[in-house]
């Protein structure tokens, strides 16, 4: 009988653990305004590891969310629409690029912000992008040139 209790506390304490740990990610993540204010367009040649719902960063800071990626037919660029906070207000000569969170993957996208007194409007675009650096072409690169020098 007592046995039966035990399994129920342990139940218990287990199922308020996994209450407590949705809670937290949800206030943390899905529950919070980031990314309610302005929608934002950037064009890259290249969005690889870049997926909707990643985070957009001013200087470490979340500012918003990639809201919508899909591809301009009369380009082919990648056009990635961005939902920023309201508070966030950049520059028209701000920059973004791809940035990778850790060697493991995990990519965001990082602004960059420039220096005018303007501010991009909402569906501004901004003009300046760099794509994610790709750790295989480096390595290709790095494998190529040592090859060379050997001959």
């Amino acid at each position: 009988m007592s046995r039966n209790w035990i399994e129920s506390i342990v139940g218990a304490l287990v199922l308020g653990v996994a209450v407590w740990f949705l809670a937290y990610s949800y206030q943390t993540g899905a529950g919070a305004s980031v990314g309610d204010g302005q929608r934002i367009i950037a064009k890259f040649t290249s969005a690889d590891g870049i997926s909707t719902g990643a985070a957009v960063r001013i200087s470490g800071i979340d500012v918003g969310k990639v809201a919508d990626l899909k591809l301009d037919p009369s380009t082919y660029l990648a056009e990635v629409t961005l939902a920023l906070d309201a508070s966030a207000k950049i520059p028209a000569d701000s920059s973004i690029a791809v940035k990778s969170e850790s060697l493991l993957g995990g990519r965001y996208l990082a602004i960059e912000p420039g220096a005018e007194t303007t501010m991009l409007a909402n569906g501004g675009e901004i003009k300046y992008t760099q794509p994610a650096v790709s750790l295989e072409d480096l390595i290709g690169k790095l494998i190529f040139t040592s090859s060379k020098d050997k001959k």
